[in-house]
């Protein structure tokens, strides 16, 4: 299973969310008064212990019931007031942060349309699909919240430690004594729940995976009677997950006990120093009600530092995360080749000392491809014919540049494809494989899908007829028909008709066919043949065969062994002069007498 790349161990949080602020910039207007809102009335809280002292010393010492009955309609003021503020944050906050969400996922989104295949090779999708779902969840809720109450609540502490130093600095003194042993288990929660919260949502990257592919693969699951074993990878890395999370809840479970008990502690003995002073004449029975009341009142913006930590990393996580994937380069990224001149002689589709390695590919190990010199003339069909993983797939993948070469270029009508950009080279080249795939759309989208925006019912018709796809009429709303996830209500025959027909539907300059009737019973490919021999008269085309009638399609056949072209020819002529070839044309008939009994 593909993994996500090691998480740096020394990381700024700070630094890590600043990379948040393009696509914070546009809403901060909102963001900015929603944080001046929360901090007003945050202070307007703080205003009620200032109400009570003078209702203390002065309307409940002199037993005077109207000034009771003032000062609780000001605090039932303060009290509206307050809530009103807090409402008002929540509106400003709610829809600028569902378009900072939504902005961040679709930007991702497209990043990964843009990435080359190479990297969807090695990351699974589960770990992409988490990356925009949860961690981007994760990150609208630390906008609408710690973020801004981590600056409230830090004003808010600060007001409120001035209130109390000016009431009675002993009293704010004895307030301020846990805060050094705080600080040191803040820092010390930090760094382990970092590490914790980084774990998690890996791992839930890992389960979703399981489930995408458990989903994907039902068929499989229920054919060989997996679905024990399905089950048991599914609990063990739900128990991973789950001892992750309990680890993260512990953590989360000893900073908030400190956090909680000392300043609980501290209240206390302000309340028993304050009750000693106010005994000795010292401090009126009303600064000590304010006193204690604002030591209250900063419960809560103490209480929820460890809360709201928590939800910071994990934020800074799923930030790391997303940028992950966000710094992979594109492939656009980097300087294009100087174009050179087209050659005239270098018509059609040609292949010039190519040479191929993956990317990930152990250092030191043979290329798959090695020195490929490969010429297909104008109009002309070439055959591609070798054994099982001589790389013919490979090859194929080379000219729509859905992998790079490792050296030596490719032209089309003398024109290194690499000075194309890719939206005109895959104008011009069509493509359809061994293992088609639909999309969850109508049978007339998934054809359409091969050509412009412009292509339209007859262009649909024509490429259905040549793939022998009529059977789509025959679908509840015909070819406006819903296909399946992955087009699994269809048959493999249905859907590798529905890609052959993607494929001709734009009438392509170029056309590159991976084995693309494998699945068809020998009458349907028969008329699948005589079909596409029409279309292969008006394009170049490269043909992966495995298949003798397939073979006889295209004009002249290369025959690829150990990853160089070992001979090209035409049919008769190969099976006259290579021994290899004749070998694989006589066991592919072999089968094929086999298979039409």
């Amino acid at each position: 299973m593909a993994t996500t790349p090691a998480p740096a161990q020394d990381r700024s949080v700070v630094r890590t969310l600043l990379r948040l602020w393009p696509y914070v910039r546009p809403v901060r207007a909102r963001l900015f008064t929603a944080a001046f809102v929360a901090i007003l009335a945050s202070c307007v809280g703080l205003v009620i212990p200032l109400v009570l002292k003078w209702m203390v010393d002065g309307p409940v010492a002199g037993r005077d019931p109207a000034g009771v009955w003032l000062g609780a309609l000001y605090l039932l003021l303060l009290g509206f007031a307050e809530a009103l503020l807090f409402g008002l944050r929540r509106w400003l906050v709610a829809r600028p942060l569902s378009r900072v969400e939504a902005s961040m996922r679709a930007a991702l989104y497209r990043h990964l349309q843009r990435l080359p295949v190479s990297f969807h090779d090695r990351w699974a999708s589960g770990q992409l699909l988490s990356r925009g779902t949860t961690d981007l969840m994760l990150l609208r809720m630390f906008l609408a919240f710690p973020l801004t109450f981590l600056l409230v609540n830090g004003v808010t502490i600060l007001v409120g430690v001035i209130i109390m130093l000016l009431q009675d600095w002993t009293l704010g003194l004895v307030i301020l004594g846990p805060a050094v042993p705080l600080l040191v288990t803040c820092v010390f929660f930090e760094k382990r729940y970092a590490t914790a919260a980084r774990r998690a949502q890996d791992q839930v990257g890992d389960l979703t995976t399981v489930v995408e592919e458990s989903v994907l693969g039902i068929r499989i699951i229920k054919g060989f009677g997996r679905h024990r074993s399905q089950a048991r990878a599914f609990r063990e890395l739900s128990h991973e997950l789950r001892g992750t999370e309990l680890r993260k809840a512990r953590l989360l479970a000893t900073i908030w006990g400190v956090i909680v008990t000392l300043p609980e502690v501290a209240i206390g003995a302000a309340l028993v120093v304050g009750a000693v002073q106010v005994a000795d004449g010292d401090l009126s029975a009303g600064t000590l009600v304010a006193f204690l009341s604002t030591a209250l009142a900063l419960r809560w913006p103490v209480e929820s530092i460890g809360f709201l930590l928590a939800m910071t990393q994990e934020a800074a996580t799923a930030t790391e995360r997303y940028f992950e994937v966000m710094d992979e380069q594109t492939e656009e990224a980097g300087p294009a080749p100087e174009s050179v001149p087209a050659d005239p002689r270098d018509r059609g589709l040609r292949f010039h000392d190519v040479t191929f390695r993956y990317p990930d590919a152990p250092p030191g190990s043979p290329p798959v491809l090695r020195d490929i010199n490969l010429h297909i003339r104008p109009g002309e069909s070439m055959a591609l014919v070798g054994t099982t993983g001589s790389g013919k797939t490979t090859l194929t993948a080379l000219v729509p540049r859905l992998y790079e070469v490792t050296s030596g270029r490719i032209t089309l009508d003398g024109v290194d494809i690499t000075t194309l950009p890719r939206e005109a080279l895959r104008a011009k080249v069509a493509v359809a494989f061994e293992e088609p795939t639909l999309f969850s759309a109508t049978v007339g989208d998934n054809v359409l899908m091969g050509a412009g925006d412009t292509a339209g019912p007859d262009a649909l018709e024509r490429a259905l007829a040549v793939a022998q796809a009529d059977f789509v009429h025959d679908l509840p709303q015909g070819t406006a028909t819903q296909v399946g996830e992955q087009g699994l209500s269809l048959s493999g025959g249905q859907r590798q008709r529905i890609a052959l027909a993607r494929a001709v539907v734009g009438q392509p300059e170029f056309l590159v066919l991976d084995d693309p009737l494998s699945a068809l019973d020998v009458h349907t490919e028969a008329a699948v043949e005589a079909a596409l021999r029409q279309v292969l008269a008006d394009t170049t085309a490269l043909i992966v065969a495995h298949r003798p009638s397939t073979v006889l399609l295209a004009d002249r056949v290369a025959l690829l062994s150990g990853g160089r072209i070992a001979a090209v020819g035409t049919h008769h002529e190969l099976l006259r002069t290579n021994a290899e070839y004749a070998y694989l044309m006589s066991g592919a008939e072999s089968g094929r007498q086999e298979e039409a009994r």
